[in-house]
């Protein structure tokens, strides 16, 4: 199932969330590490895009990492996301994760890190940037 493209009002969006939310979202700001709101929640649903409510992740694919942000080892499909090669702390290449629905920036994802998960990554995603919708 293929994600709608979603077109953001940068306004509206700016009036509805809170600053970092926006900051994150739309700028590719990061929250404090062990801030998060679901840093260590351990609730049951879905975590939706909090610009335009597209479905990520599911709670089934969050794991512990010790990180500081929410860790999923799988996003809920491949076409939720989109992945952009992130040179911004060159020399090191990292991995942006964006919403493929409405393009805001989510996270980072990395891969090899040693976690017993069932795809060897790590999906690193700011808190302010979803929304859980609970079971």
């Amino acid at each position: 199932m293929s994600q709608k493209k979603v077109d953001i009002n940068e306004a509206e969006l700016k009036a509805k969330l809170d600053p970092l939310s926006y900051e994150v979202l739309r700028n590719g700001a990061t929250e404090r590490p062990f801030t998060g709101e679901y840093t260590d929640s351990e609730t049951v649903g879905i975590y939706r895009c909090k610009a335009c409510n597209a479905e990520l992740f599911r709670s089934e694919t969050k794991f512990h990492s010790g990180c500081g942000w929410p860790s999923f080892y799988a996003p809920t499909s491949d076409d939720a996301v989109t992945l952009i090669e992130d040179r911004s702390l060159a020399p090191r290449v990292r991995t942006e994760v964006r919403c493929a629905s409405c393009d805001s920036h989510l996270g980072h994802v990395f891969e090899g890190e040693g976690y017993e998960v069932p795809t060897d990554q790590r999906w690193c995603i700011n808190s302010v940037s979803m929304i859980l919708e609970a079971k």
